[in-house]
């Protein structure tokens, strides 16, 4: 429950900052308007095409039975004991280890593995990160995710445009009731896109222990799951899954700490913090699994 209310305060406060840079550079009313219309028009675009977008990223291949027959069973296995309708099974064409889930809700979802994870993980740990991924379609993470990505974008998207707009000095010089400030505009045009980025990447990693522990709750066994992200953040440090920035919080990893800053512009909590709490969840499982 802490968790989803942290999501929703953070979704909350990106369509906010949406709205206020929209109000901010256009001025007064208009620019709340336009605000509110692009945090909408966003949302939907987001509900109803989020999944084909992602897929299409990824390039990702629908597989039947027949083509993947270990993958799908155990696919088919853990969503019947979730009680999900089966999600669509995907195979991304890629060496780098890693997956993702995507869609709006539980019947228009779809699981996505690469190659790679299929070549490097045993049944009990490939058992895991579906178990993962099929949590954040229960939890309508895939969604959220969603959203937030597109929400994101959108901001970016519009300060790009303001900057365009100092360049031929036509900002600043809007003639409403706060007049022009030329140094405020620069400053949202700078930092709103760093703040959205931030604020997506937060709700990415509220998300991720989540699924963590709904996936040891599914399988009953935390241990395998902990295995596999030291596994996969091994191999994914050398053989990144290359795509778009803004889809990288799908993935079940994306290692980048070490780094400057490296956990407030991470799309995942550190590994290790996952492992640990994997571990701890390992002594409570007999008593709160289902």
């Amino acid at each position: 429950m802490g968790n989803q209310l942290k999501t929703a305060m953070l979704l909350a406060t990106l369509s906010g900052l949406l709205i206020a840079i929209s109000y901010w550079v256009l001025g007064g009313t208009t620019g709340l308007i336009v605000g509110i219309g692009l945090a909408a028009v966003t949302n939907l675009f987001s509900w109803y095409q989020s999944d084909k977008i992602a897929l299409a990223v990824y390039r990702a291949q629908a597989v039947t039975e027949a083509e993947a027959p270990g993958l799908y069973r155990m696919v088919h296995r853990l969503s019947k004991r979730a009680k999900i309708p089966m999600p669509g099974v995907y195979i991304v064409p890629s060496q780098g280890a890693n997956a993702f889930a995507t869609g709006r809700d539980p019947e228009h979802a779809a699981v996505a593995v690469t190659e790679g994870i299929l070549n490097i993980l045993p049944e009990d740990e490939l058992e895991g990160v579906l178990a993962h991924e099929l949590t954040h379609i229960i939890n309508r993470d895939t969604l959220t995710q969603a959203v937030a990505a597109t929400i994101a974008g959108a901001i970016s998207f519009l300060a790009q445009m303001v900057s365009y707009s100092l360049w031929f000095g036509s900002a600043g010089s809007r003639d409403d009731n706060r007049g022009g400030n030329p140094l405020g505009v620069l400053l949202t045009v700078l930092l709103a896109p760093v703040a959205a980025t931030i604020i997506q990447l937060a709700i990415s990693r509220t998300r991720e222990f989540s699924a963590d522990a709904g996936a040891a709750r599914l399988t009953g066994n935390p241990r395998a799951l902990a295995r596999a992200l030291q596994r996969l953040e091994v191999t994914a440090r050398q053989m990144p899954l290359n795509a778009n920035p803004a889809f990288e919080p799908l993935l079940i990893i994306h290692p980048i700490s070490g780094q400057f800053l490296g956990n407030l512009f991470s799309s995942h909590p550190a590994t290790e913090a996952r492992v640990e709490a994997l571990l701890k969840l390992e002594q409570q499982l007999p008593t709160i699994a289902y």
